[in-house]
Order: structure tokens, then C-alpha cells, then sequence
């Protein structure tokens, strides 16, 4: 598959989905992922997301802006690797507003403490599991009576 067509895949399987596990670091060190929705994927495959500027995830991104956020739909999956900064951008906000928002930010795109965070995505890594859900139950169950290891799919790495 062709680089742009990769690129294009792994968008699908972001806009797919919506709502990611997105993974930042506490102070300790340990790793924390909490399901946040992505507002935006860019061509490139950068994120857009919306939080609150008192937000776990906004103060363990003030110690590392390392992110990792992984997406599933169906039986395909990407895992996006990448640098996130946070910024107050009330027309950058108004772009990405949709309805959807209200429950989380009852006074529109100018609620208080609203924060974007932009994910400059570096690398992502996806599977795909050709056949579906039933395709992998069935080779999942020659690969018990055969003995044989199982073929879950095809995985590939795209740097972005």
C-alpha cells in the first residue's frame, strides 16, 4: 500500500471510531489513558481534541508532551504516537464546535477554561483483520486443532 494510502487508512479507522484512549504520563512515571473524543483529523494525521484547562491530562502534559492515542473499529485498530501541546484558540474552537459539545461545555465555544490540545502526530502503527469478526473465530479455532499459530491480521507502520 501505497504512503498516502496508509495515511488515508489510518484516518478512517480515527474518524471511524471517535473516541480514543489517549495516553499520557503522570508524575510518577505511569502511563494513564482516558477516552477522550478527536474533534479533527488532519490530512497529515494530526488530532484535535477538546478538554478543560483543569484536566488531568492538561497537567500531565505540562510534564511531558509525549502522547500516545489508540482508536478500535470493528477489527481494526491504529495506535498513534505523537507530541501534544494545549492552547486557547476561540476560533480555532468555533471551527471544531458541533452540538455534540454542549454536554461537556455548557456555554459554547467561549466556556471558560475550554483548551484545545494538538496532537503533531509522528508515527502510527494499524491492524487490520480481513474477514471480520467471524474470519478470526474461525481461524482461531483451526489454529487450536491444527496446532498451528494464528493469522490475526496484517499490521503496518507509517511514519507521519
Amino acid at each position: 500500500m501505497a504512503e498516502n494510502e496508509e495515511i488515508r487508512r489510518i484516518i478512517d479507522i480515527v474518524n471511524e471510531s471517535k473516541i480514543g484512549m489517549f495516553t499520557t504520563v503522570d508524575k510518577d512515571g505511569t502511563p494513564i489513558s482516558r477516552p477522550m473524543t478527536v474533534q479533527q483529523t488532519a490530512d497529515d494525521a494530526d488530532l484535535w481534541f477538546l478538554t478543560d484547562k483543569d484536566t488531568s491530562v492538561v497537567a500531565e502534559l505540562e510534564l511531558s508532551n509525549k502522547v500516545n492515542v489508540s482508536f478500535g473499529h470493528g477489527t481494526d485498530w491504529v495506535s498513534v504516537s505523537g507530541t501534544a501541546k494545549t492552547l486557547q484558540d476561540t476560533a480555532k474552537v468555533k471551527e471544531l464546535w458541533s452540538q455534540a459539545n454542549t454536554a461537556f461545555f455548557p456555554d459554547g465555544p467561549e466556556t471558560p477554561g475550554l483548551t484545545l490540545i494538538h496532537v503533531d502526530s509522528d508515527s502510527a502503527e494499524y491492524w487490520e483483520t480481513p474477514g471480520g469478526v467471524a474470519s478470526v473465530a474461525f481461524r482461531w479455532a483451526k489454529a487450536r486443532v491444527t496446532g498451528k499459530q494464528i493469522n490475526a491480521g496484517d499490521s503496518h507502520v507509517v511514519e507521519l
